[in-house]
């Protein structure tokens, strides 16, 4: 842990302590973000908590801490089994060496309500919290998929395809086995060294959403996007397990009608804000390059296999049960 963490992290325990000496009915929540506070996914997560903090008065309040400048975005799923913060909005991908079965949500293409519906939510649920020590609240930002932005002009294959071999690309850690079977070079990094390896030469490509993709400036480098989109984005709200244990009846059902009420409202702002951020990119000289027939077809099959395959590689206990719960 750096100091600077533990300066941040101990002040909001100070502060959570005077606020349940002022009102002891009331719990403050120590909460952290994945991506920097301008960026669309940390934005939406604070619209969760404006959401909470209205209804919460005098029973639960979240207090948001910062973002990667106060835990690293791979060290979240560690911060919060260990207790250290209470609550984290963070992608399944980022702590799969912890619960590899999180790699369900970016797998699936279904909405966060119907996996809820078919049973499929407690079954993750309690996956994280023997592995995680987590309480998942919700499934937000679903929606939309990653797509891969480009330096160069992409170069086509015969079977309407892309040429991968040409690209370095820059990944999550989500789907680098999946860039490398495609026959690309692969840089692991997190969204923060991601500008500097662009305007360094040291990477050509990368991976990510167009949500929130020209928040970090990459748009001034990757002039060309590569459709269809893979995956789903699978960024969770969830809390210490403990923590939600020691909470209040009444507590609980705020936190838990929020969630499920703001994965359908953050769902739709999904959609409608990659259109629109597409769109912009795209009149900035954004170029699209669309794959079609046996290639995309191959492209598409080869991102579905991966996710199941490396849950399988992992842990296959549970991967038939979320298969009937995940895919259609």
């Amino acid at each position: 842990m750096t100091r600077r963490m533990f300066r941040l992290l101990l002040a909001g325990a100070a502060f959570a302590a005077a606020a349940g000496a002022a009102r002891a009915e009331e719990v403050v929540l120590n909460a952290v973000h994945f991506t920097p506070a301008q960026v669309a996914y940390a934005q939406s997560f604070l619209r969760f908590v404006d959401k909470v903090n209205a209804r919460g008065k005098g029973v639960v309040q979240i207090l948001v801490r910062g973002g990667p400048e106060v835990i690293p975005p791979l060290k979240l799923g560690e911060a919060q089994k260990s207790g250290l913060i209470d609550m984290i909005n963070c992608p399944a991908g980022l702590y799969l060496n912890m619960v590899p079965e999180g790699e369900a949500f970016s797998a699936s293409y279904k909405t966060p309500w119907e996996i809820r519906e078919n049973g499929g939510w407690a079954l993750i649920s309690g996956i994280y919290e023997k592995k995680g020590n987590a309480k998942l609240l919700a499934h937000v930002d679903a929606g939309a998929g990653f797509h891969i932005f480009t330096v160069p002009e992409p170069v086509k294959t015969a079977d309407g395809g892309i040429d991968w071999s040409k690209l370095t690309i820059r990944s999550a850690p989500l789907y680098r086995e999946f860039l490398e079977k495609l026959g690309a070079t692969v840089v692991v990094q997190g969204p923060g060294d991601v500008y500097t390896s662009l305007e360094r030469g040291l990477v050509n490509a990368n991976g990510y959403t167009i949500l929130g993709y020209s928040a970090f400036g990459w748009d001034k480098f990757t002039k060309h996007r590569v459709d269809p989109s893979f995956f789903q984005t699978d960024v969770l709200v969830s809390m210490n397990q403990a923590k939600w244990d020691a909470l209040s009846p009444e507590a609980q059902k705020i936190l838990e009608e929020v969630a499920v009420e703001f994965e359908r409202e953050s769902y739709d702002n999904t959609i409608a804000e990659t259109k629109a951020q597409g769109a912009a990119m795209i009149a900035a000289g954004q170029t699209v390059t669309e794959m079609t027939g046996a290639g995309r077809d191959a492209y598409l099959a080869a991102a579905a296999k991966a996710s199941w395959d490396r849950i399988a590689a992992r842990d296959p206990a549970n991967v038939d049960a979320l298969k009937a719960k995940f895919l259609d």
